[in-house]
């Protein structure tokens, strides 16, 4: 079994629904099995209270949860072109993980939502694969093999799955979801690979 985290921090739900889509193409691949983890807000006051565990909803992703995964796919809305700081905050605190090379070639993907459709989609897609390339991780996109990419008239790029929030009140388009689903089995699709490959391997 191939366990793919997927890891994301969502204020509006926007990026939750991109989320839930990732987790339906992961689960959609015999032998894989998606985890859904958000990481909590950032605190203006150093050094304050410790966040409360979720009361609903998904829980708080560990260091763990990323040590034990087969593949991640990461996601944040868009905070002026890059990832928002909760995302960001947790990633900084994986220094042993990198340390250790834990993440070290596996497969990684990521996602955002923007409100319009200019809001700097493209460019935090990039911030997010930074830490996942300084990590050794086998970064993974969506091909224009994929014909939603062709189709689509809001969200979606070959960098990853994209939403745009301020275009329909009805949630993500028919595209949208094709390509986060899509984007969820290829990472899925190349952790089984992996594995097998690693096992022939060790023998």
């Amino acid at each position: 079994m191939a366990r793919i985290l997927v890891l994301f921090y969502s204020r509006t739900g926007a990026t939750l629904e991109l989320a839930r889509q990732v987790c339906r193409g992961i689960d959609s691949v015999p032998g894989a099995a998606a985890l859904l983890r958000t990481v909590p807000a950032v605190a203006t006051v150093v050094d304050g209270p410790a966040q409360p565990v979720p009361a609903s909803g998904p829980a708080y992703a560990t260091p763990e949860d990323l040590a034990s995964a087969d593949g991640l796919v990461l996601g944040s809305p868009t905070r002026f072109g890059n990832m928002a700081a909760p995302l960001k905050h947790f990633l900084d605190g994986t220094g042993a993980l990198w340390a250790s090379g834990a993440l070290s070639g596996k497969p990684a993907a990521v996602f955002t939502s923007t409100q319009s459709m200019h809001g700097g989609q493209e460019t935090t897609l990039l911030s997010m694969m930074l830490p996942l390339l300084h990590h050794g991780m086998v970064l993974v996109g969506l091909p224009y093999t994929e014909s939603a990419l062709h189709a689509t008239r809001s969200g979606g790029a070959p960098y990853g799955a994209t939403h745009v929030s301020g275009m329909a009140s009805g949630g993500l388009s028919t595209e949208e979801k094709e390509l986060a689903q899509a984007l969820g089995r290829r990472v899925a699709q190349i952790a089984l690979r992996l594995k097998a490959a690693a096992t022939e391997l060790n023998g």
